[in-house]
């Protein structure tokens, strides 16, 4: 039994990482915090003020689940980490000061980052890769939505398949939207952001040339898979060294 902390408890991810606990037989939430409501109760758990995370420690918890904003999110994992608590983290939108911050807290503890946490989007980065280092003469367009309380722009997720398009192939940069007269340069990868409604979340990379098109879509259908591979990624993570980990460390374990 992975015994769990869960931030941002209060939040539509928090609030989902809770639902998909109080379902499973190998994990349950000992503690829960939020920075906007501390006594209320959600799916059984008393959600307390964010700064009673600091009267945690490893004897009581053995990994903190983290979906909030960056700079609560910085906070949450070096508190986790001066108490030795590992950190599976799905915040997104770090700054490079950030994400510094949360690499000298992996010395102390394991820390995994992911920008998403779906299998399948795992899989739609390696085939991305693929794709763009076998068709370096095709254009590519990346066009992702999510719903329309999203902060950051681009996603976390459209960010790391960007980062593999440069990775194998060398692009001239990245190319947000177009307006006025904005013809396409050879070797730009353009990128568009869409906010409406209540998305959950959608990610398109579009690679066309000679006389073809290729579309590599991944369609998240309700949030319980980012809070399932989430809770996947503590059990994994609860026993490690410390160290900086990925969501792509777990599905290559051959031992899971």
């Amino acid at each position: 039994m992975t015994r769990l902390a869960v931030t941002g408890a209060t939040g539509a991810m928090g609030r989902e990482v809770l639902r998909a606990a109080s379902a499973r037989e190998n994990v349950t939430v000992g503690h829960a915090v939020s920075e906007s409501a501390g006594g209320t109760e959600r799916e059984g758990v008393v959600v307390e003020p964010a700064a009673s995370l600091r009267s945690v420690s490893g004897d009581d918890v053995d990994a903190l689940v983290d979906f909030t904003v960056p700079e609560a999110s910085v906070g949450y994992v070096e508190t986790a980490a001066e108490v030795g608590v590992p950190c599976v983290v799905g915040t997104t939108g770090f700054s490079e000061r950030e994400k510094g911050r949360l690499r000298a807290a992996s010395e102390s503890v394991p820390v995994l980052t992911a920008a998403n946490f779906s299998r399948g989007v795992h899989v739609m980065s390696a085939l991305v890769r693929e794709a763009a280092a076998t068709l370096p003469g095709y254009d590519i367009e990346l066009t992702e939505t999510h719903h329309k309380r999203k902060r950051d722009a681009p996603s976390g997720t459209a960010n790391r398949l960007l980062e593999g398009i440069e990775s194998a192939r060398e692009t001239t940069g990245r190319v947000h939207g177009r307006e006025g007269e904005a013809p396409r340069e050879t070797g730009e990868v353009g990128v568009h952001a869409r906010r409406a409604g209540t998305i959950t979340g959608e990610h398109e990379v579009l690679l066309a040339g000679g006389g073809e098109e290729l579309r590599l879509t991944h369609r998240a259908e309700s949030r319980r898979v980012f809070a399932e591979g989430a809770l996947d990624a503590a059990v994994w993570l609860a026993p490690r060294s410390p160290g900086w980990y990925d969501f792509s460390d777990l599905m290559t374990d051959e031992s899971v």
